[in-house]
């Protein structure tokens, strides 16, 4: 292979904006805390070759097992499922991380508003769906940016070109 390989490029899918339920503490385990945060409903937009990505968070079993590191650092395992407004399924599944200075995630902890630019909030992505329409979804490479909320939190996902 004679050259430099192409870059990746990046293309929004949807923002997905989801309201928090109340966490489950799970307690500490091997000196890490666990904790399942709820997402208990919302909304997403974006569009993709002319497909639409629109839609709400399905009812179900949507939540963020989070295992949170004695720095503050929170490792989270997201799983959702959004239904599309022309009713297809996406079932989506993130490994995250979210990880700032002791002040910033102090202020987080506490429920304060924090502007994402303050912190690190990424996610590799996994989507899948038995809808022939979305079938390519299948087959992409995608990561998220995400953002806290006092009671929600915001998800941005790309496919990686």
């Amino acid at each position: 292979m004679s050259g430099r390989l192409p870059d990746p490029k990046l293309t929004r899918l949807y923002r997905l904006e989801a309201t928090l339920g109340e966490p489950i503490e799970l307690g500490e385990v091997r000196g890490e805390r666990r904790r399942i945060a709820p997402l208990t409903g919302g909304t997403f937009d974006g569009t993709f070759d002319g497909t639409d990505l629109s839609g709400e968070l399905a009812a179900g079993p949507n939540a963020d097992w989070q295992t949170i590191l004695p720095d503050g650092t929170t490792l989270g395992d997201i799983r959702y499922t959004l239904a599309t407004s022309g009713g297809a399924l996406l079932a989506v599944r993130s490994q995250s991380i979210r990880h700032g200075s002791p002040e910033v995630l102090a202020r987080l902890a506490r429920g304060d508003e924090v502007d994402a630019a303050e912190y690190t909030f990424r996610a590799n992505t996994r989507i899948e769906s038995a809808s022939p329409e979305f079938d390519w979804v299948n087959k992409g490479i995608f990561i998220s940016v995400g953002g806290r909320l006092p009671s929600a939190v915001v998800y941005e996902t790309y496919l990686v070109g």
